[in-house]
């Protein structure tokens, strides 16, 4: 799954905060980790960060060093971090190139914003007090690493 650093493809981040380490946002573009992160979300991420088996991080490919992915980070191996996405159909992880070296790995996502649309063909935006309420309870969530899924994707 590739991302997309800012708005529209831009060449930097959407958002970046200084601190105690350096943040930004970024935009999911693919299904590759559906069902945890959809296309268009959008993603909280530290870079730097240090990285545990099982959590989503920002990498650049290994192929094209210009584009940048999302993947899990699974375990930890001689030379790198073996990473998988969530949806086995997908492809594009390291059953296709490899252990990742750290260096190649630079952020941690750390939560996630769905936008504002409704599901369907149409993709109307949401409308009514009711219907953002529940958008507003169902679109910021933490992305935190599953360690049930993160055992079944090691088992692969």
């Amino acid at each position: 799954m590739a991302i997309r650093r800012g708005a529209a493809g831009a060449a930097e981040p959407a958002h970046e905060w200084r601190g105690k380490g350096r943040f930004g946002v970024v935009e999911v573009d693919g299904p590759s980790m559906v069902p945890t992160l959809e296309h268009g979300d959008w993603l909280l991420v530290r870079y730097g960060a240090r990285v545990r088996p099982g959590d989503v991080v920002i990498l650049r490919h290994p192929f094209q060093q210009d584009l940048l992915v999302v993947k899990r980070a699974v375990e930890r191996r001689e030379g790198g971090w073996w990473v998988l996405g969530d949806n086995a159909f997908a492809g594009g992880d390291s059953t296709v190139y490899g252990v990742v070296p750290p260096a190649m790995v630079l952020a941690r996502v750390t939560a996630r914003l769905r936008p504002r649309t409704a599901a369907g063909p149409r993709r109307e935006p949401v409308r009514g007090v009711r219907a953002t309420l529940g958008w507003a309870y169902s679109a910021v969530r933490p992305v935190r690493s599953d360690v049930s899924l993160s055992r079944r994707l090691r088992a692969r």
